[in-house]
């Protein structure tokens, strides 16, 4: 074997083109599929960190107030109590908080909440200390947190004695009982910095809070069997469900890993199955080259056979030169994954779950080994040629072409394959373009944002939030070039607005819905500032004044959806609404706002209703604590300005005010094309690798057309002695290559409309068997295809056919 490799690494020296581009078509092939399968084997393939995870389900109710399944404290109680077919329970309050670490060099963190038996359920154990205890988990417990392995390094240096340790938060102290894994991972993708205790309390109400609940399954329990079991449950908590809603409300149990991937499955999937077509084209372009190769060695292999070499001794001989190639290949296309992957994580972070934190580990090396290997004596085994017969001891070429169906199979087959690539990523291109496209309802150019959250330490009371909303939005109207400026509690586009049921909004002199929710209904506080500051028009009537923000004044502006919803055929304006049943009054409709596609464009825009934000304590809640909101916010400002001069300022503006307060400054474009950030990613994966693909046919194509021009130089030779004209010659070539693809485009349209199908999920207002984007991936690989053939048929139709039959 080592002899075999020494003369692979001699034959290959002598002539360094042909390994220079069998190594590239390998690099191509191996470093796509390298950094891809980096990028999902995550979700799709390796084990998530807890123990035993097929056991692990999430449960919950499905219902229009959020996405994702949750339960509220009654109905999780319920679980608690009889357990059913799970041998745990457990649950974390739904989304993070933010919180100030206020000691030496304040830092803003995310705290999140956990039940004490939240790590066993998931099965992992703490890197430092321990968990909470029972007496922790109390309400009025002692206050406690765990931390993440990211804070104990940067804040405590990797200390193994932290526990017991404390941090001052939001002004408090708290002792560390341990410190999280570094490979931790919440069950909902979701990141905190630091985790207390839960403290449900069972004797207690625990109206509105709503929580993300885990169950471990019971040994030998399969998931259907547990659905069932849990049915009497299901039934029990659907009684605190108001009987209006409960056609709307649905059970949902689902593995932790079908939660985590949910509809990034498929194009995870697609985009897999992409760059191992990739790889395959570059694996049949490997084998033309060893065929190519193999027949310009028929002499050198012919005396080897005459010298006693058997068939295998001749058969090991290519396949350690094919795989040497698919090694250095291999190797070069560990490269090209590392800058690949770099690419993904900057083009789409948030495009695939879990990218983030993809590398090119010892296991994504062991794929790109494998994928070397594999490559290589596949490409080697469909080169292998009978060996040669006593003719060719002479030197003489033969007349009679080797095997020319594997030839033009390999090129049919990349054709076929490329076909598949360029259709689907045709099909998500288009989908893109119908995506950007659709109005969003605002103009979000030359908008600045600032994103805050106040701390609980030194702004405790409402007297201190309203004081620094009220001086930060005079600040922000008197920044220069500032057109329009506001403060919002929630920003669009997928800006995490409040929420409520339609049928909870009482009309004046209107009876309620009788039955369901009536879709949800969001909604959001802001400043007369703020259609101005995101261009959205108001279609009907007035925006907000600084006449609305009197303690009396109870003024609301619907958008266009609302209206039509609570209006039909009638004129909002002046009506009267009731927002909650607590407040003392009634609301008057004083405008409708053009609709906003708060969810992005894809999925419509909200019913929504705004309500200004006033610069004092809203006597509509009795003049307790606002409501949330008023802690946590955006300012908007609308310049002419440059991006950079105007954060500046806007930056400046909140660091006058209070200088401790961290603050994240973007732009409304920025999050605007966020929106579309998941498509752009799969659309401009997919056509890239479409585009790899058609580069290696293209390649593929060329050189074998090219070789079987130079081997049949002397049948041209002898055809143009008879009479053949040049023109024949070239469109002789030209047949040739044009059959091979017909063929291939003819094998590739089954796979392709097979692949629009299971991309349908991803496809927006076009339908996965439109044809337009097959048609025009056909033309364009035909289009390739006689440019790939052109040169080395314009070649064969120069053939001096008096020199032909002299050589």
């Amino acid at each position: 074997m080592l002899s075999d490799l020494r003369l692979a690494v001699r034959g290959l020296r002598r002539q360094p083109g042909f390994a220079l581009a069998g190594v590239l078509a390998a690099a191509l092939g191996i470093g796509a599929s390298t950094a891809v399968f980096s990028a999902v084997d995550r979700v799709l393939f390796r084990s998530l960190p807890y123990a035993d995870e097929g056991r692990l389900f999430s449960v919950g109710m499905m219902a229009p107030l959020d996405s994702n399944e949750f339960l509220l404290a009654d109905p999780y109680f319920d679980l608690r109590r009889h357990p059913g077919p799970f041998a745990a329970v457990t649950a974390f309050q739904a989304g993070s908080t933010a919180c100030d670490l206020t000691e030496t060099a304040p830092l803003r963190l995310d705290c999140m909440r956990f039940e004490r038996n939240f790590l066993d359920v998931l099965g992992v154990a703490p890197a430092v200390g321990r968990t909470f205890t029972a007496a922790e988990d109390a309400p009025n417990g002692p206050r406690v947190a765990m931390i993440s392995y990211a804070l104990w390094q940067s804040r405590f240096a990797a200390d193994p004695r932290v526990a017991g340790r404390t941090l001052s938060l939001d002004g408090a102290p708290v002792v560390i009982t341990g410190v999280l894994p570094r490979d931790f991972l919440l069950p909902t993708l979701a990141h905190a910095d630091v985790y207390l205790p839960l403290a449900l309390d069972e004797s207690r109400e625990h109206a509105g809070r709503a929580f993300r609940v885990f169950a471990r399954l019971r040994p030998g329990v399969a998931s259907a069997a547990a659905r069932a079991e849990i049915a009497p449950w299901f039934e029990r908590a659907m009684t605190t469900v108001p009987p209006q809603f409960r056609k709307e409300v649905a059970l949902r149990l689902r593995s932790v890993r079908n939660r985590q991937l949910g509809d990034a499955r498929v194009a995870s999937w697609a985009l897999f199955g992409a760059v191992l077509s990739v790889l395959l084209i570059a694996c049949a372009n490997l084998a033309n080259l060893l065929l190519a190769r193999g027949a310009s060695r028929e002499s050198e292999m012919a005396v080897r056979a005459a010298l006693g070499a058997s068939r295998a001794r001749l058969a090991r001989q290519v396949l350690a030169e094919s795989a040497l190639l698919g090694l250095a290949g291999g190797a070069a296309g560990c490269l090209l994954a590392f800058a690949l992957l770099q690419a993904f994580q900057g083009l789409g972070p948030e495009a695939l779950p879990r990218l983030a934190e993809a590398s090119l580990d010892l296991r994504v090396l062991g794929f790109a080994v494998a994928a070397a290997v594999a490559s290589g004596l596949a490409a080697g085994l469909a080169a292998l040629r009978t060996p040669p017969g006593l003719e060719a001891l002479g030197g003489a070429r033969s007349t009679v072409r080797r095997r020319p169906w594997l030839r033009g199979g390999l090129i049919t087959a990349q054709i076929a394959v490329s076909l598949v690539l360029l259709g689907g990523a045709g099909l998500l291109l288009r989908s893109l373009w119908n995506l950007e496209r659709v109005p969003l309802g605002m103009d979000g150019s030359h908008v600045l944002t600032a994103q805050f959250s106040l701390g609980r330490l030194h702004y405790s009371d409402p007297a201190r939030q309203i004081a620094f909303f009220t001086a930060l939005e005079q600040r922000l109207g008197a920044l220069p070039g500032a057109e329009a400026a506001a403060i919002t509690d929630s920003l669009p586009p997928t800006g995490g607005t409040r929420g409520r049921p339609l049928a909870t909004i009482e009309i004046e002199g209107r009876p309620r819905r009788p039955e369901g929710t009536g879709g949800m209904v969001a909604w959001r506080f802001v400043t007369p500032g703020y259609f101005a500051a995101l261009g959205i028009p108001i279609r009907h009537g007035r925006g907000f004044t600084e006449a609305d923000r009197a303690p009396a004044a109870y003024s609301i502006i619907l958008s266009e959806s609302l209206a039509r919803l609570m209006f039909p055929h009638e004129d909002p304006l002046g009506r009267h609404i009731l927002r909650f049943p607590e407040e003392n009054g009634w609301f008057t409709v004083i405008g409708v706002a053009a609709d906003v596609h708060d969810r992005g464009p894809a999925e419509g825009s909200l019913a929504e209703y705004y309500v200004v934000r006033k610069a004092v304590a809203d006597l509509t809640w009795n003049n307790q604590e606002p409501p949330m909101g008023w802690r946590s916010g955006f300012a908007l400002v609308r310049t002419p300005l440059d991006a950079r001069s105007a954060a500046a300022a806007l930056r400046r503006a909140v660091s006058e005010l209070d200088p401790t307060l961290p603050v994240t400054i973007g732009t409304m474009s920025v999050r605007i094309a966020g929106v579309t950030g998941r498509p752009r990613f799969y659309a401009t994966l997919l056509a890239a690798f479409a585009a790899i693909g058609v580069l290696l046919a293209a390649i593929g194509l060329f050189g074998v057309v090219s070789f079987l021009v130079t081997q049949g130089r002397r049948e041209i030779g002898v055809r143009m002695a008879l009479g053949a004209a040049p023109g024949d010659v070239l469109r002789h070539v030209l047949t040739m290559a044009l059959r091979w693809t017909a063929f291939g485009l003819a094998a590739g349209v089954p796979g392709t409309l097979a692949v629009a199908r299971l991309l349908r999920s991803l496809l927006f207002q076009i339908g996965p068997f439109d044809l337009r984007p097959l048609g025009a991936a056909a033309a364009l690989l035909a289009a390739v295809a006689v440019l790939a053939a052109s040169a080395p048929a314009w070649r064969a139709a120069r053939t001096d056919p008096a020199a032909a039959l002299r050589e």
